[in-house]
C-alpha cells in the first residue's frame, strides 16, 4: 500500500518505504544530481541503506504531515526523485523548508516547479505555515529558478563553513522565502 500524501496534475507524492532503497541510491549516485550537494560524489549504497532511508522513515514517526516524499509520475509510476517540506527548526511549524531532488531524466520538464508549488500551497492552505524557505548554492541557477517559479523571492546570500569545498562554494549559498501574506496577496491577484 502506498501512502499518498499529495497529487498534482502529473505527480504523485507518497511516503518512502524500505523498498525504495534502490531508487534513492540510483538518484544519489548520479554525479550531476549530487553536483551542488557534495561536488558530484555518489552516495554509497550502505549510506543510503543505513542512514539516508532510515532518517526519512523516522521523520514519518516524528511528524504526521511533514517530511520527504517519493515523487512519481502519475501516468507511468516512474520514480522521479523526492520533495520535502519540514520545519526549519525543531518543532516550529510556522517556518517550513522546501526541498527537492530529481533524477536527471526529470530535469527541464516542469516537475520541480509543479511539486514545489503544490507543497507551498499545502504549507499555507493546510498546515498553517507563516513562512516557507528554501536554500541552494548561489551558482545553482536551475534550483533558483524553481524557487522563483514557486513564488519564493531572494532573501540573502550567506556563507557557511562546509567540511569540503566544492566548485562554486566560494560564491556562497542563497536563501529564498515566501510569507503567508505574500502568498495570500499573490492568490488574490490570480497567481498560483
Amino acid at each position: 500500500m502506498r501512502a499518498v500524501v499529495l497529487e498534482t496534475e502529473r505527480l504523485l507524492l507518497r511516503r518512502f518505504t524500505e523498498a525504495d532503497e534502490d531508487r534513492l541510491w540510483d538518484l544519489d549516485r548520479d554525479p550531476a544530481v549530487m553536483r551542488f550537494l557534495n561536488g558530484g560524489r555518489p552516495t554509497p549504497r550502505e549510506m543510503v541503506r543505513e542512514e539516508v532511508l532510515p532518517h526519512i522513515l523516522a521523520e514519518y514517526g516524528r511528524w504526521e504531515a511533514y517530511g520527504r516524499w517519493a515523487a512519481e509520475e502519475r501516468a507511468t509510476g516512474e520514480f522521479l526523485g523526492w520533495f520535502a517540506l519540514r520545519p526549519v527548526s525543531g518543532e516550529d511549524f510556522t517556518c517550513l523548508e522546501l526541498g527537492y531532488r530529481l533524477r536527471r531524466s526529470a530535469w527541464g520538464r516542469g516537475y520541480a516547479t509543479e511539486g514545489a508549488r503544490a507543497l507551498v500551497r499545502r504549507a499555507f492552505a493546510d498546515l498553517g505555515a507563516q513562512r516557507v524557505v528554501a536554500f541552494t548554492m548561489t551558482v545553482n541557477a536551475a534550483s533558483r529558478r524553481v524557487m522563483e517559479k514557486a513564488g519564493l523571492g531572494f532573501v540573502r546570500t550567506f556563507f557557511q563553513d562546509w567540511p569540503e569545498v566544492i566548485e562554486g562554494s566560494e560564491e556562497g549559498d542563497v536563501e529564498y522565502a515566501l510569507t503567508r501574506a505574500q502568498w495570500e496577496e499573490a492568490r488574490a491577484e490570480g497567481a498560483d
